[in-house]
Protein backbone atom coordinates (compact mmCIF):
# COMPACT_ATOMS: atom_id res chain seq x y z
CA UNK A 1 0.00 0.00 0.00
CA UNK A 2 2.79 2.44 1.05
CA UNK A 3 4.40 1.88 -2.25
CA UNK A 4 1.33 2.51 -4.16
CA UNK A 5 0.59 5.58 -2.31
CA UNK A 6 4.55 6.84 -3.53
CA UNK A 7 3.70 6.28 -6.76
CA UNK A 8 0.45 8.07 -7.21
CA UNK A 9 2.15 10.89 -5.26
CA UNK A 10 4.81 10.91 -7.44
CA UNK A 11 2.54 11.27 -10.53
CA UNK A 12 0.96 14.12 -9.19
CA UNK A 13 4.20 15.84 -8.19
CA UNK A 14 5.33 15.14 -11.93
CA UNK A 15 2.40 16.97 -13.33
CA UNK A 16 3.90 20.50 -13.56
CA UNK A 17 0.57 21.77 -15.71
CA UNK A 18 -1.30 20.97 -13.00
CA UNK A 19 0.21 25.07 -11.68
CA UNK A 20 -1.09 26.70 -14.28
CA UNK A 21 -3.86 28.73 -13.60
CA UNK A 22 -6.05 27.65 -16.59
CA UNK A 23 -6.11 24.13 -15.26
CA UNK A 24 -9.45 24.20 -12.98
CA UNK A 25 -10.81 20.85 -13.49
CA UNK A 26 -7.29 18.71 -13.80
CA UNK A 27 -6.33 20.64 -10.44
CA UNK A 28 -10.33 19.89 -8.84
CA UNK A 29 -9.48 15.65 -9.58
CA UNK A 30 -5.47 15.92 -7.97
CA UNK A 31 -7.28 17.44 -5.36
CA UNK A 32 -9.59 14.96 -5.09
CA UNK A 33 -7.20 12.41 -5.03
CA UNK A 34 -4.82 13.98 -2.78
CA UNK A 35 -7.41 14.11 -0.29
CA UNK A 36 -7.79 9.97 -1.07
CA UNK A 37 -4.36 9.52 -0.11
CA UNK A 38 -4.41 11.69 2.98
CA UNK A 39 -7.45 9.37 4.62
CA UNK A 40 -4.93 6.21 3.39
CA UNK A 41 -1.69 7.47 4.33
CA UNK A 42 -0.20 5.52 7.31
CA UNK A 43 0.19 7.53 10.38
CA UNK A 44 3.46 6.44 10.74
CA UNK A 45 4.67 7.77 7.59
CA UNK A 46 5.15 11.59 8.18
CA UNK A 47 7.44 12.30 5.42
CA UNK A 48 4.51 11.02 3.13
CA UNK A 49 1.52 13.08 4.59
CA UNK A 50 4.30 15.46 4.52
CA UNK A 51 4.73 15.48 0.87
CA UNK A 52 0.51 14.92 0.42
CA UNK A 53 -0.10 18.43 2.47
CA UNK A 54 2.70 20.56 0.82
CA UNK A 55 1.20 19.15 -2.69
CA UNK A 56 -2.42 20.61 -1.71
CA UNK A 57 -0.94 23.12 -0.51
CA UNK A 58 0.80 24.09 -3.41
CA UNK A 59 -2.67 23.55 -5.55
CA UNK A 60 -4.70 25.39 -3.76
CA UNK A 61 -2.14 28.22 -4.03
CA UNK A 62 -2.68 28.03 -7.42
CA UNK A 63 -6.55 28.80 -7.06
CA UNK A 64 -6.35 31.38 -4.58
CA UNK A 65 -4.77 33.26 -6.78
CA UNK A 66 -6.92 32.71 -9.13
CA UNK A 67 -9.53 34.12 -7.81
CA UNK A 68 -8.05 37.03 -5.83
CA UNK A 69 -7.05 38.34 -10.10
CA UNK A 70 -10.51 37.53 -10.96
CA UNK A 71 -12.00 39.54 -7.93
CA UNK A 72 -9.71 42.44 -8.69
CA UNK A 73 -11.13 42.01 -12.66
CA UNK A 74 -14.98 42.18 -11.34
CA UNK A 75 -14.22 44.76 -9.20
CA UNK A 76 -13.15 47.20 -12.41
CA UNK A 77 -15.90 46.09 -14.20
CA UNK A 78 -14.03 43.00 -15.83
CA UNK A 79 -15.49 40.32 -14.35
CA UNK A 80 -17.34 38.43 -16.88
CA UNK A 81 -14.43 37.87 -19.64
CA UNK A 82 -12.03 36.73 -16.88
CA UNK A 83 -14.95 34.42 -14.70
CA UNK A 84 -16.59 33.16 -18.02
CA UNK A 85 -13.15 32.51 -19.54
CA UNK A 86 -11.79 30.22 -17.12
CA UNK A 87 -15.60 28.73 -16.54
CA UNK A 88 -15.84 27.63 -20.49
CA UNK A 89 -12.23 26.48 -20.75
CA UNK A 90 -12.60 24.17 -17.97
CA UNK A 91 -16.55 23.28 -18.58
CA UNK A 92 -18.20 21.22 -16.44
CA UNK A 93 -17.91 17.52 -15.35
CA UNK A 94 -18.69 14.73 -17.99
CA UNK A 95 -20.40 11.59 -17.54
CA UNK A 96 -19.18 8.48 -19.11
CA UNK A 97 -21.08 8.97 -22.47
CA UNK A 98 -19.75 12.56 -22.40
CA UNK A 99 -22.63 14.52 -21.70
CA UNK A 100 -22.85 17.12 -18.72
CA UNK A 101 -23.12 16.29 -15.04
CA UNK A 102 -26.78 16.33 -14.61
CA UNK A 103 -28.10 16.24 -10.99
CA UNK A 104 -27.23 18.59 -8.01
CA UNK A 105 -23.53 17.31 -7.34
CA UNK A 106 -20.89 20.03 -7.21
CA UNK A 107 -17.64 19.91 -9.47
CA UNK A 108 -14.56 22.49 -9.36
CA UNK A 109 -16.73 25.06 -11.16
CA UNK A 110 -18.23 25.27 -7.78
CA UNK A 111 -14.98 25.96 -6.43
CA UNK A 112 -14.48 28.44 -8.58
CA UNK A 113 -17.34 30.29 -7.95
CA UNK A 114 -17.04 29.87 -3.80
CA UNK A 115 -13.49 30.75 -4.45
CA UNK A 116 -14.50 34.01 -6.44
CA UNK A 117 -17.43 35.08 -4.18
CA UNK A 118 -16.18 34.52 -0.91
CA UNK A 119 -19.77 34.76 0.76
CA UNK A 120 -19.19 35.19 4.52
CA UNK A 121 -21.36 32.69 6.65
CA UNK A 122 -24.59 34.12 8.31
CA UNK A 123 -24.42 35.15 11.22
CA UNK A 124 -27.10 34.81 13.98
CA UNK A 125 -29.80 32.63 14.22
CA UNK A 126 -32.03 31.32 11.28
CA UNK A 127 -35.69 31.99 10.97
CA UNK A 128 -35.95 28.95 10.35
CA UNK A 129 -38.47 27.96 7.19
CA UNK A 130 -42.21 28.51 7.01
CA UNK A 131 -44.33 25.72 6.17
CA UNK A 132 -44.15 24.48 2.48
CA UNK A 133 -40.55 26.25 2.13
CA UNK A 134 -37.94 24.31 0.91
CA UNK A 135 -34.08 24.13 2.70
CA UNK A 136 -31.49 26.01 1.30
CA UNK A 137 -29.27 24.25 -1.75
CA UNK A 138 -27.22 26.29 -3.35
CA UNK A 139 -27.46 25.96 -7.27
CA UNK A 140 -24.18 24.17 -8.42
CA UNK A 141 -22.53 26.38 -11.03
CA UNK A 142 -22.91 24.45 -14.27
CA UNK A 143 -26.18 24.91 -13.99
CA UNK A 144 -25.98 28.24 -13.43
CA UNK A 145 -23.74 29.34 -16.01
CA UNK A 146 -26.16 26.91 -18.33
CA UNK A 147 -29.38 29.05 -16.98
CA UNK A 148 -27.18 32.02 -17.82
CA UNK A 149 -26.82 30.85 -21.50
CA UNK A 150 -30.59 29.39 -21.99
CA UNK A 151 -32.35 32.79 -20.98
CA UNK A 152 -29.70 34.77 -22.87
CA UNK A 153 -29.80 36.97 -19.91
CA UNK A 154 -28.07 40.56 -21.22
CA UNK A 155 -27.90 44.50 -19.98
CA UNK A 156 -31.76 44.99 -20.66
CA UNK A 157 -33.03 42.29 -18.19
CA UNK A 158 -33.83 42.15 -14.31
CA UNK A 159 -33.40 39.03 -13.06
CA UNK A 160 -35.21 37.82 -9.99
CA UNK A 161 -33.99 34.75 -7.78
CA UNK A 162 -37.02 33.72 -5.53
CA UNK A 163 -35.58 32.19 -3.37
CA UNK A 164 -31.98 33.41 -3.46
CA UNK A 165 -30.95 32.03 -0.37
CA UNK A 166 -27.03 33.27 0.13
CA UNK A 167 -27.34 35.23 -3.58
CA UNK A 168 -25.15 33.17 -5.24
CA UNK A 169 -27.07 33.34 -8.67
CA UNK A 170 -28.02 37.08 -8.53
CA UNK A 171 -24.23 37.78 -7.55
CA UNK A 172 -22.76 35.47 -10.73
CA UNK A 173 -25.41 36.71 -13.13
CA UNK A 174 -24.54 40.36 -12.24
CA UNK A 175 -21.14 40.09 -12.95
CA UNK A 176 -21.48 37.58 -16.40
CA UNK A 177 -24.43 39.43 -17.89
CA UNK A 178 -25.10 42.87 -17.12
CA UNK A 179 -28.20 42.62 -16.14
CA UNK A 180 -29.84 44.17 -12.75
CA UNK A 181 -30.12 40.98 -10.61
CA UNK A 182 -32.47 41.00 -7.37
CA UNK A 183 -33.02 38.31 -4.97
CA UNK A 184 -35.20 37.85 -2.73
CA UNK A 185 -35.13 35.54 0.66
CA UNK A 186 -36.87 34.80 3.19
CA UNK A 187 -34.04 34.44 5.72
CA UNK A 188 -33.03 37.43 6.83
CA UNK A 189 -28.88 36.84 7.68
CA UNK A 190 -28.72 35.27 4.26
CA UNK A 191 -29.42 38.40 3.15
CA UNK A 192 -27.13 40.23 4.78
CA UNK A 193 -24.15 38.14 3.89
CA UNK A 194 -25.31 38.43 0.06
CA UNK A 195 -25.21 42.18 0.72
CA UNK A 196 -21.86 42.30 2.43
CA UNK A 197 -20.64 39.83 -0.86
CA UNK A 198 -21.73 42.43 -3.53
CA UNK A 199 -20.70 45.26 -1.77
CA UNK A 200 -17.06 43.67 -1.58
CA UNK A 201 -17.09 43.15 -5.42
CA UNK A 202 -18.19 46.86 -6.53
CA UNK A 203 -21.90 45.42 -7.93
CA UNK A 204 -23.91 47.87 -7.72
CA UNK A 205 -26.13 45.59 -10.18
CA UNK A 206 -27.47 43.93 -7.51
CA UNK A 207 -29.73 44.32 -4.17
CA UNK A 208 -31.09 41.57 -1.94
CA UNK A 209 -34.16 41.90 -0.41
CA UNK A 210 -35.34 39.97 2.82
CA UNK A 211 -39.17 39.11 2.21
CA UNK A 212 -41.96 36.49 1.00
CA UNK A 213 -42.04 35.87 -2.40
CA UNK A 214 -45.58 35.74 -2.07
CA UNK A 215 -46.20 39.49 -1.50
CA UNK A 216 -42.75 40.78 -2.61
CA UNK A 217 -42.48 43.33 -5.70
CA UNK A 218 -41.87 41.39 -9.02
CA UNK A 219 -43.02 44.48 -11.25
CA UNK A 220 -39.46 44.84 -12.14
CA UNK A 221 -38.53 41.37 -13.27
CA UNK A 222 -38.19 40.05 -16.93
CA UNK A 223 -36.28 36.60 -15.88
CA UNK A 224 -37.57 35.07 -12.67
CA UNK A 225 -35.56 31.82 -11.36
CA UNK A 226 -36.97 28.92 -9.08
CA UNK A 227 -34.63 26.25 -7.40
CA UNK A 228 -37.48 24.89 -5.86
CA UNK A 229 -38.07 27.13 -3.20
CA UNK A 230 -41.07 25.85 -2.27
CA UNK A 231 -43.76 23.71 -3.25
CA UNK A 232 -47.76 22.93 -2.28
CA UNK A 233 -49.84 25.90 -1.86
CA UNK A 234 -47.30 28.39 -1.81
CA UNK A 235 -45.60 27.58 -5.25
CA UNK A 236 -49.39 27.99 -6.61
CA UNK A 237 -49.73 31.25 -4.83
CA UNK A 238 -46.45 32.73 -6.88
CA UNK A 239 -47.08 31.05 -10.03
CA UNK A 240 -50.39 32.68 -10.38
CA UNK A 241 -48.44 36.09 -9.07
CA UNK A 242 -46.27 35.15 -11.84
CA UNK A 243 -49.05 34.62 -14.57
CA UNK A 244 -50.83 37.87 -13.45
CA UNK A 245 -47.16 39.84 -14.41
CA UNK A 246 -46.89 37.88 -17.82
CA UNK A 247 -50.27 39.23 -18.63
CA UNK A 248 -48.14 42.93 -18.29
CA UNK A 249 -44.88 41.94 -20.72
CA UNK A 250 -43.04 38.56 -22.07
CA UNK A 251 -41.31 36.95 -19.46
CA UNK A 252 -38.79 34.21 -19.05
CA UNK A 253 -38.90 31.52 -16.18
CA UNK A 254 -36.21 29.49 -15.28
CA UNK A 255 -36.38 26.84 -12.87
CA UNK A 256 -34.58 23.76 -11.33
CA UNK A 257 -35.50 20.83 -9.82
CA UNK A 258 -38.70 19.44 -8.91
CA UNK A 259 -40.88 22.72 -9.65
CA UNK A 260 -40.01 22.10 -13.36
CA UNK A 261 -42.60 19.89 -13.72
CA UNK A 262 -45.29 22.04 -11.94
CA UNK A 263 -44.24 24.52 -13.87
CA UNK A 264 -44.04 22.82 -17.50
CA UNK A 265 -47.91 21.98 -16.89
CA UNK A 266 -49.03 25.53 -16.95
CA UNK A 267 -51.23 26.38 -19.57
CA UNK A 268 -49.65 29.85 -20.39
CA UNK A 269 -46.31 29.18 -19.96
CA UNK A 270 -44.74 27.44 -23.35
CA UNK A 271 -41.30 25.42 -23.09
CA UNK A 272 -37.54 27.38 -24.60
CA UNK A 273 -37.47 24.17 -26.16
CA UNK A 274 -36.90 20.05 -24.29
CA UNK A 275 -36.71 20.33 -20.62
CA UNK A 276 -35.04 18.01 -18.22
CA UNK A 277 -36.13 17.89 -14.35
CA UNK A 278 -31.95 17.73 -13.83
CA UNK A 279 -31.22 20.60 -15.62
CA UNK A 280 -32.26 24.41 -15.87
CA UNK A 281 -35.53 24.59 -17.67
CA UNK A 282 -36.58 28.04 -19.25
CA UNK A 283 -40.51 29.02 -20.00
CA UNK A 284 -41.84 31.54 -22.01
CA UNK A 285 -45.46 33.51 -21.18
CA UNK A 286 -47.50 32.79 -24.71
Amino acid sequence: MSRALHDLLGEIERDRALLEPGRLRERGAALDRLETLRIGAPAAEAGLRDRIEALCAALEAVDGELHRSIRQDIRRGAGAQALLGHARAAGPDRDAAGAAAAGDSYDHLDTLVSGVLQIEAPVGRLAGLAREMVFYQPTPARHLFDLLARTGLGADDVLIDLGSGLGQVALIAAICSGARCIGIEWEASYVQSARRCAQALHLDRVSFVQGDARTADLSAGTVFYLYTPFEGAMLREVLDRLKAEASTRELRICTLGPCTATVAREPWLQPAGAWEPHRPAVFRNG
